[in-house]
């Protein structure tokens, strides 16, 4: 065992999968383990660097092994698969993280601490109730328009819908029961959102940089604190660009013999911060096309000028993204351009 100098490890919920290899890059570990039989192997294992997939309960293994002395990297699923070198199993998964582990050019995902895990669980229930929430509506809407009675479109129309029901006389008993039962489930629904969203805004509110993040315009506490939540060490990034690149807001690249191709965005990088970038930049569009906001930047009145609006959104989203970075790593304030109040 004293030979081994790295492991890549595939994880599961149950069965752990590792490779081995000595200082001549020879394999001398082929191993699979149960999750007991793991925390005992590390136990007695010399200290060495393990490679662990970014993948769910990858960040609790880390703090794991490193609390037992080992060095633990975190390697995102896009850039070990290249190192798979045929065939999908747990072995070929552990040896691909094992490769990419030593290449001078692999980038790693900071390990997260547990009160980091907690804010984006935070962040991952928000989430998760306001699709309860919007799939509720919908089926309210959609059983109201049954018995001929609609509303008008935003989720402020539920409550006064809901009322309207239940002053009805003339819908069946059953009816009205099963829309005062979905009323209830609704109300819960939202009171729970606010309980979220307060303790969002206790994190926001402690956070400095979180704070400074907001005066962008497109951005708010929500997109602030995703920005601080889910981004790794903004110094990791060399540049706005390489940061936007990491979320997933900048075209995917098909040039060839010299010819430049560029197709839609890679939708690299998670998805919800992605997305929370590009709904902050849609609403801020949606004030300058408006006429809401006189002092739209000439840059984005010339592109609304040659694109379509949700094109245009995505290029907004990339540039809020930069700014971000920007404040990120130098800790300055946002400045407006002079004689400019809402788009960037």
């Amino acid at each position: 065992m004293k030979q081994i100098i790295r492991i890549g490890i595939d994880t599961s919920k149950s069965v752990f999968q590792l490779h081995g290899v000595n200082a001549n890059e020879q394999p001398v570990l082929r191993k699979k383990l149960s999750r007991r039989e793991m925390v005992k192997f590390f136990e007695k294992t010399p200290l060495t660097t393990v490679a662990l997939e970014a993948c769910g309960g990858s960040h609790h293994w880390a703090r794991l092994l490193s609390s037992l002395g080992h060095e633990v990297k975190l390697i995102a699923p896009q850039l070990a698969k290249p190192y798979v070198k045929r065939g999908k199993n747990d072995a070929a998964d552990a040896e691909a993280l094992c490769e990419a582990m030593s290449r001078p050019t692999i980038r790693f995902v900071p390990v997260k601490t547990a009160d980091q895990q907690a804010a984006l669980m935070l962040i991952g229930v928000r989430e998760r109730l306001i699709r309860s929430r919007t799939q509720l509506a919908n089926a309210i809407r959609g059983f109201a328009m049954e018995f001929g009675i609609v509303a008008a479109k935003g989720m402020c129309k539920i409550g006064p819908l809901l009322e309207r029901i239940a002053a009805d006389q003339s819908l069946p008993e059953l009816a009205r029961e099963l829309f005062a039962m979905q009323g209830i489930e609704y109300r819960e629904m939202l009171a729970k959102i606010k309980t979220v969203d307060e303790k969002l805004m206790v994190l926001h509110r402690a956070d400095e940089c979180s704070k400074r993040l907001t005066e962008i315009p497109g951005v708010g506490p929500i997109g602030a604190s995703l920005l601080m939540m889910k981004t790794p060490d903004p110094r990791m990034f060399k540049s706005g660009r390489d940061f936007a690149a990491w979320i997933g807001l900048t075209p995917k690249d098909h040039s060839t013999a010299g010819k430049v191709r560029l197709g839609m965005i890679t939708r690299a990088g998670d998805e919800m911060l992605r997305s929370i970038l590009v709904v902050g930049a849609t609403a801020l569009l949606q004030h300058v096309r408006t006429g809401r906001s006189q002092h739209a930047s000439r840059w984005l009145l010339e592109l609304l000028q040659r694109k379509r609006p949700k094109l245009v959104a995505v290029a907004l989203a990339n540039k809020i993204a930069r700014v971000a970075w920007k404040l990120m790593v130098s800790g300055e304030t946002y400045r407006r351009p002079e004689g400019q109040t809402q788009a960037v």
